[in-house]
């Protein structure tokens, strides 16, 4: 019997000869990593286990970046915490604030993820990097310590879905509109502890940063994992981020055998896919923007590990470019990284943010998850780019929040309601 991806970079960080979806397996894992909300606690269980030394210092990620800039004392507490473990253990990849990111942007930027690895993170969003044909995944602190102590976790190889887009995407619809069609089309649960692999000339189509959006968002249909096969792009992409570091025998490819099982298999026709919105309160409730109505919104957020990237800087710079935000609507902008952060000041994509009226901020989760920088009051409303939506999400429980693309945030931040870039 045939493998698909997900299980050969799975079997290949063991030493067994062959595996099976179901079963339970010790594995390597290549990278582990933490935040400022999760890794206290994965501190907290390395030094009740005694232990002296990390696994390997090289191996381990430290990202403070959901509650910074700290907002309080208690998240600067959890901040110093991963400050004074990534001293005292020697933890290469610790990233402060003013060379930070938020994670899952900062880690392929950063060159830290490899197609062919094996990636946990203590963060549900860890999913992200399938998208450069890596096995990763999200996980509970504790297993973080794990791997932190031990360099492997054990896990259960889950079954596969094939997901195959053909065709040609319209103009505006990208990877967060195919995403929101997929967790449309099967629920919140409809891939539950299953990879999620994404195929099909339109995926070949989309670009990296599109192609992490994708993977990013594997979680709210309950996946396991998001993953692609690795093409030139991918390979390209890794060759720029890794520069002169980049060393051919680091990637290692895997692709599916044409006789693989898979769970079940959907395709879709990328070209009649539309704008999407996720409205309140799942990201599975999916509706075109042409048929959603004059939805008034209080705040538009533009930026998160799903679309904080340049490429979604740009589309919204595209929409805003020579307007204004609306008096109503407070528009706050996060690049993703530092490094995003400059691209865009350079492209002068800032100036274009500030003219129209938004506020442009360093790289933090920040609003995405009701942290700080963007939280609703009772009865308001926000259209945002990032992945989740449930009840109390950005802020008070009697919030809401819409889910959207770049484009679709920006025209709904000029006009003062849920709108397609075209009305802009």
């Amino acid at each position: 019997m045939g493998y698909t991806i997900t299980e050969k970079i799975l079997l290949a960080h063991t030493d067994k000869k062959e595996i099976r979806p179901g079963e339970f397996i010790f594995a390597r894992v290549d990278l582990g990593l933490g935040n400022d909300i999760t890794a206290p606690i994965a501190i907290d269980e390395f030094e009740k286990t005694g232990a002296v030394k990390v696994f390997d210092k090289n191996k381990i990620a430290l990202v403070p970046d959901h509650f910074t800039p700290n907002k309080d004392i208690k998240s600067a507490h959890n901040c110093k915490v991963l400050r004074e473990f990534a001293k005292e253990y020697g933890i290469v990849n610790y990233f402060e604030i003013g060379e930070m990111g938020i994670e899952h942007a900062l880690l392929p930027e950063k060159g830290l993820v490899m197609p062919g690895d094996l990636v946990i993170g203590a963060d549900s969003h860890t999913c992200t990097y399938g998208a450069l044909g890596a096995f990763s995944t999200g996980v509970g602190s504790t297993d973080l310590a794990a791997v932190m102590i031990s360099g492997k976790l054990w896990f259960k190889v889950p079954e596969s879905i094939k997901f195959i887009f053909k065709g040609k995407a319209k103009k505006w619809v990208g990877g967060k509109d195919f995403i929101l069609h997929t967790i449309g089309d099967i629920g919140v649960d409809g891939a539950l502890y299953k990879a999620m692999e994404f195929t099909g000339s339109a995926i070949t189509e989309l670009p990296m940063d599109d192609r992490f959006t994708m993977c990013n968002m594997a979680i709210e249909a309950g996946g396991k994992n998001g993953i692609m096969e690795v093409d030139d792009k991918t390979i390209d992409y890794v060759k720029q981020v890794k520069g002169k570091k980049f060393n051919k025998k680091d990637v290692k490819i895997y692709k599916s055998d044409k006789d693989a099982k898979y769970a079940y298999i959907k395709e879709y026709d990328a070209s009649k896919i539309e704008l999407l919105v996720a409205l309140p309160h799942l990201p599975s409730n999916v509706k075109p923007v042409s048929k959603v109505g004059k939805i008034k919104i209080d705040q538009s957020v533009i930026g998160s590990c799903t679309n904080g990237r340049i490429s979604d800087l740009r589309v919204a710079a595209k929409v805003l470019k020579g307007k204004k935000i609306n008096k109503n609507v407070r528009c706050i902008i996060f690049p993703a990284t530092q490094a995003i952060y400059l691209q865009a000041i350079k492209e002068g994509l800032v100036e274009i943010f500030i003219k129209a009226g938004a506020a442009v901020s360093t790289p933090t989760c920040g609003p995405c998850l009701g942290g700080h920088m963007g939280i609703l009051a009772e009865g308001e409303r926000a259209i945002a780019t990032t992945n989740r939506n449930f009840i109390g999400r950005m802020g008070h429980i009697k919030s809401e929040v819409i889910l959207s693309g770049p484009a679709v945030a920006a025209a709904s931040a000029v006009l003062g309601r849920v709108a397609h870039p075209d009305e802009a």
